[in-house]
C-alpha cells in the first residue's frame, strides 16, 4: 500500500494527496501533519516506513468537502485519488491484490465547482499570465460558471487588472516570472501559443488569428493547466471573449482597496461599497453586481442603457416586488450547469437546470405583457426562453426534487422508463415478500422476536435472541448457521436466499438504468450548456437592475445625468456606505455639494482631522463609480462628464513585506497618478508630503497640485494641512478654497462635517487631540509650545508665507538660462533654514527672491 501511495504521490508532489481507503481519505507523512495542523484533527502513525513510524490522519469521505473548503482556504491545494475497482473485482486478480487506485482530479482554489466550496456571491476565478517578447497578456476563467475572457496589457497594469479579476488562484508562464509567492510557475511548454491556437480553433471552433501571440499563450497555459487539474477535461469554458479596456472605467489595485469597492479594509463585503447596496436576491445577480462594480463603464450610451431598465423599475413599487419572488425563487442555473458539464454535476443539479428554465420562461411570460419595456429587458426577453423540449425532457424524467446524491437512485420519475417501473415493482414486491417470509419464519418457529435483517456483508439473513440459537441449528430446521454473536445468532433459508436474490438483481438493474437515464439527461443538457448559460446570464442582469431599483428607491437615490464633458456638479451628495452605518444608529449623514468643471477643476480643501475630508473626498469618487456601473447615486441632482480613469490616495499605509514605508507608499501611489491621469480622470488626493519633514512635504505637496493643474488637467479634490498651499489660488486660475467646518464651543471642538469656501482658518489640532483622549498634561505643554510657535511666526513678519514660496523658486531655477540656473540651484541647496533662526531664514529667502527676479 505504501509503495501505491507513493506513486501516486509523485504524480502530484506540490498537493496534499486524499488517498481513499474505504470510508475514508487517509494522508500521510507531511500530508498528513499539514492536514492535521490545518484541520485541527489527530495526527497518528501506524506501521513503519523506512524504519520509521508513518504519520497519518484521515477524515470521512461523506465529510470530504467540508475538510476540503477549509484546507483550500489554508492555501493547499489537494489530489482525490479514488478506489478505481472494487475489493470484489481486486480479489477476482489474486486473493491478496491490493485495490487499483488513481488520481481522478486535484482540487485548487481558482478551479472549484461545488457548491459547498464556492461562496455563491463571488466570482471563483483563475487567471492565467503570460509574456512574449516583452508582451503581457491574461486568461481568465470561472469555470464554475463557463465565463472565459482574454486581455492584452502593458506590464506596469498587471497589478491594476489583477485586482479588477480578484482571482482565486494565478498561474503565470516561467517568462512573467514569480512576482508573488502565491504565483504557480507551470512549465513553458503549457504556455506555447501555437498550442493555444490549435486549442482554441478545437475547443470553440472559433478564429484565433485575430489573437496576438501573448493571448494565446496565456490561453494554452490556462487550457492545458484546467485539463492538468481534471485529468483531461478542461471543465465549463464559453468561447474566450476580448477583454476591451477602452470600454471600460481604469482603477489601479490602490485605489480599489482606498474606496473599499467590493471588499472592506476589515475584510469581508459588509462594509465595502458592494455590501452596502446589494439588494439582489440571486448568488448569479450579486456576481454579476460584484463585476459592474470592479469594472464600470466608459461608454455612455450602455450606461445609459442600464440607467433606463433601472428607472423603469424604480417607478414601479408593485413591479419591483413581483419580480423581485420571482428572481427569488430561481436557482443558481450557471453554477448547476458547470458542475453538469464539467462531469461532477448530481441529479439536483439537473433539478436546478430545469426549474431555473421554467421559471425563465414564465418570467419572460409575464414581462411580455407590459408596456413601455426599456430597450434592456426588450433585448434580455427572447433570452429566458427557447429551451422548451429540454425543460420538458426534464420534468418527464426527473422526480420533483431530485437528491443530491446518485448511488443510491430513486431519482427517475415513475412513468418515464417502463421497464424501470417494472424492476421497481419487483424489488418492491421482493420486499413485501421479505415481510411476509418473517411472519411465515415466526409463526413456524414460535419465536416471536425472529427478525429478518439486512447489512452490506451478510446481505438479507435471519436474525434470533441466543436462546433460541439452538432450536435452529438442527439440521432438519431448513436453516443454516451463519453468525454467533454476543447478543444475537444469524441464519440463511432457502426462500430468504431466492427473494434476496430478486432484491439484489432488481434493484442493481434499476441503479443501472436510472444511471443510463442520468447520463442521457447531462448529454442533452450539455449539449445546450450555451443556450442556458446565456439564460443565466440575463436574469443575473435583470437581478442587477432590480437590486439598483431597490436600492435607489429604499435610500432616495436618482438617475445621474451623464455628458461628454469635464464637469462634476452633485448636489446634496452623500457616501453611500457611511449613511447607511449612521442610519443603523439612528443618525444622519451630512450631505455637501460638489461642483468641478474647466475653470474649477481643483478644489483646494483645508480643514480639521474627523471634520469630513476624507469622506467627502470618496463620496464623490463613489457616486461616479456607481453612475457609470450603472447605478443611481445617492445625492439630489448629480450631472457627470464621463471619467476614464479614477484615482485614489487617500490614507496612511505600508507595505513592509516589499521595504515600502507609508511615504514611500505614499510617493508610489503619487507617482502613478501623475503619469497616468488624463484630462478626463478623477483624482483625490489627501493629505500628501505629510509622511516626511515640513518643507520636504510642502514642497511636494505645492509640486503636485501644480502638475495635477497644469499638466494633467483633471478633476481633483485635494485635501491638506499645509495652508501655505492656499496661496496656489493667487497662481492657479482652476483652482479654488474649500474648507470643511468647525468652531469651538465651550472649550470643545464641535465638527459640522460641512463645506464651505474659502481656506480654513486653522487646523484644530489641539482640540482633535482633546477629543481623541490625549491627556491634559500633554494638551497643556503642546499649548505652550504652539504659542512660542506662533509668537516666532509673528516676529519673522511671514515665515510660512516665505516658506510657501520654495517649490516656486524650485521651479522657476529650471526654467533659467544654464548660467544663472546652475548659481541659483546652489544658493537653494546651501540654504539651511532648519539651522537658521526665523528672521535669518526669512532674510535669505527674500535675497534669492530677489536674485531670481533680477
Amino acid at each position: 500500500m505504501m509503495a501505491q501511495f507513493l506513486e501516486l504521490k509523485s504524480q502530484a508532489p506540490d498537493c496534499l494527496l486524499f488517498y481513499r481507503m474505504g470510508d475514508f481519505f487517509e494522508l500521510f507523512f507531511d500530508d498528513a501533519k499539514a492536514a492535521a495542523q490545518t484541520l485541527d484533527i489527530a495526527l497518528t502513525s501506524r506501521g513503519e516506513h523506512l524504519g520509521e513510524p508513518v504519520p497519518m490522519c484521515g477524515v470521512p469521505v461523506h465529510a470530504a468537502e467540508a475538510y476540503l473548503a477549509r484546507l483550500i482556504r489554508g492555501g493547499h491545494k489537494v489530489a482525490i485519488a479514488e478506489q478505481t475497482e472494487t475489493p470484489a473485482e481486486a480479489k477476482a486478480r489474486g486473493s491478496k491484490s491490493l485495490v487499483a487506485r488513481d488520481i481522478v482530479r486535484f482540487v485548487t482554489a481558482g478551479t472549484l465547482t461545488e457548491e459547498t466550496l464556492l461562496d455563491a456571491k463571488a466570482n471563483n476565478v483563475l487567471v492565467a499570465i503570460a509574456c512574449v517578447r516583452g508582451d503581457y497578456a491574461l486568461a481568465s476563467a470561472d469555470i464554475s460558471t463557463g465565463q472565459f475572457a482574454i486581455i492584452r496589457i502593458e506590464e506596469s497594469g498587471l497589478s491594476a487588472e489583477l485586482a479588477r479579476l480578484a482571482p482565486g488562484e494565478i498561474i503565470a508562464a516561467p517568462s512573467v516570472g514569480p512576482k508573488s509567492p502565491n504565483w504557480d510557475i507551470r512549465p513553458t511548454q503549457e504556455f506555447d501559443s501555437e498550442s493555444g491556437d490549435t486549442l482554441l480553433r478545437a475547443e470553440f471552433s472559433i478564429d484565433s488569428s485575430t489573437f496576438h501571440r501573448s493571448e494565446l499563450s496565456a490561453a494554452a497555459g490556462l487550457i492545458n493547466y484546467l485539463r492538468h487539474v481534471g485529468r483531461g477535461q478542461t471543465g465549463f469554458l464559453q468561447a474566450p471573449i476580448r477583454h476591451d479596456n477602452s470600454r471600460f472605467l481604469a482603477m489601479d489595485a490602490a485605489t480599489r482597496e482606498s474606496l473599499e469597492i467590493t471588499q472592506s479594509n476589515m475584510g469581508g463585503r459588509a462594509l465595502s461599497l458592494l455590501g452596502s447596496i446589494d439588494r439582489t436576491v440571486t448568488g448569479a445577480g450579486a456576481r454579476l453586481l460584484a463585476q459592474d462594480l470592479a469594472s464600470p463603464l466608459y461608454d455612455k450610451g450602455a450606461i445609459m442603457h442600464r440607467h433606463t431598465a433601472v428607472q423603469w423599475l424604480h417607478g414601479d413599487a408593485l413591479l419591483r416586488d413581483t419580480m423581485g419572488e420571482a428572481l427569488k425563487a430561481i436557482p443558481d442555473i450557471g453554477r448547476a450547469l458547470g458542475r453538469i458539464v464539467a462531469g461532477r454535476g448530481t441529479p439536483r443539479d439537473l433539478g436546478q437546470v430545469r426549474d431555473g428554465l421554467d421559471a425563465a420562461r414564465n418570467l419572460r411570460e409575464n414581462l411580455s405583457t407590459l408596456h413601455d419595456l426599456p430597450e434592456l429587458i426588450q433585448e434580455l426577453l427572447p433570452c429566458l426562453d427557447g429551451h422548451g423540449e429540454l425543460v420538458d425532457l426534464l420534468f418527464r424524467a426527473l422526480v420533483t426534487s431530485p437528491p443530491t446524491e446518485r448511488s443510491k437512485g430513486g431519482y427517475i420519475a415513475s412513468g418515464y422508463d417502463e421497464a424501470l417501473d417494472d424492476l421497481r415493482i419487483t424489488s418492491k414486491d421482493a420486499r413485501t415478500a421479505i415481510a411476509a417470509l418473517e411472519q411465515k419464519y415466526r409463526n413456524e418457529t414460535g419465536i416471536t422476536a425472529l427478525k429478518i435483517k439486512h447489512n452490506a456483508v451478510l446481505g438479507y439473513f435471519i436474525e434470533v435472541p441466543p436462546r433460541h440459537g439452538d432450536a435452529l441449528m438442527a439440521e432438519d430446521s431448513g436453516f443454516t448457521h451463519r453468525q454467533t454473536l454476543a447478543n444475537a445468532v444469524r441464519f440463511n433459508a432457502g426462500a430468504l436466499h431466492e427473494e434476496a436474490l430478486r432484491i439484489t438483481e432488481a434493484g442493481s438493474r434499476a441503479l443501472l438504468a436510472e444511471e443510463a437515464h442520468f447520463e442521457e439527461l447531462v448529454a442533452a443538457t450539455t449539449k445546450r450548456a450555451k443556450t442556458i448559460a446565456i439564460t443565466a446570464d440575463a436574469l443575473a442582469r435583470m437581478d442587477v437592475a432590480l437590486s439598483h431599483a431597490c436600492c435607489a428607491a429604499d435610500n432616495g437615490w436618482v438617475r445621474p445625468e451623464l455628458t461628454e464633458g469635464n464637469e462634476l456638479a452633485i448636489e446634496a451628495g452623500r457616501h453611500p456606505v457611511v449613511e447607511a452605518a449612521l442610519a443603523k444608529q439612528n443618525e444622519t449623514f451630512i450631505a455637501n455639494h460638489c461642483s468641478l468643471s474647466d475653470s474649477d477643476r481643483v478644489w483646494l480643501i483645508s480643514g480639521p482631522n474627523m471634520g469630513g475630508k476624507s469622506t467627502f473626498l470618496r463620496q464623490n469618487a463613489l457616486i461616479i463609480i456607481l453612475a457609470q456601473a450603472g447605478a443611481f447615486v445617492p445625492a439630489k441632482r448629480a450631472t457627470i462628464g464621463l471619467v476614464d480613469r479614477v484615482f485614489s490616495r487617500v490614507g496612511a499605509s505600508d507595505n513592509l513585506a516589499r521595504g515600502q514605508s507609508t511615504f514611500m507608499v505614499e510617493m508610489v501611489e503619487t507617482a502613478a497618478i501623475l503619469r497616468e491621469a488624463s484630462a478626463n480622470s478623477f483624482v483625490i488626493l489627501d493629505e500628501v508630503g505629510r509622511g516626511t519633514s515640513t518643507y520636504d512635504g510642502l514642497a511636494l505637496a505645492w509640486a503636485v497640485v501644480e502638475a495635477v493643474h497644469e499638466i494633467n488637467q483633471c478633476r481633483c479634490l485635494f485635501a491638506t494641512h499645509y495652508h501655505e498651499l492656499t496661496r496656489l489660488a493667487e497662481q492657479l486660475s482652476a483652482l479654488s478654497l474649500h474648507h470643511v467646518r468647525a468652531k469651538e464651543w465651550q472649550g470643545d471642538l464641535v465638527l459640522m462635517h460641512e463645506l464651505a469656501e474659502g481656506p480654513a482658518d486653522r487646523s484644530y489640532g489641539l482640540a482633535v487631540a482633546k477629543l481623541a483622549g490625549v491627556p491634559p498634561p500633554v494638551l497643556t505643554r503642546a499649548k505652550s509650545v504652539l504659542d512660542r510657535l506662533e509668537e516666532g511666526r509673528a516676529a519673522t513678519g511671514g515665515l510660512a508665507a516665505g516658506l510657501g514660496d520654495l517649490p516656486l523658486f524650485a521651479a522657476a531655477i529650471e526654467q533659467a538660462p544654464a548660467p544663472a540656473k546652475d548659481t541659483l540651484r546652489e544658493r537653494l541647496e546651501t540654504l539651511d533654514v532648519d539651522n537658521l533662526s526665523p528672521r535669518e531664514a526669512l532674510e535669505q529667502l527674500y535675497t534669492l527672491k530677489n536674485l531670481m527676479n533680477s
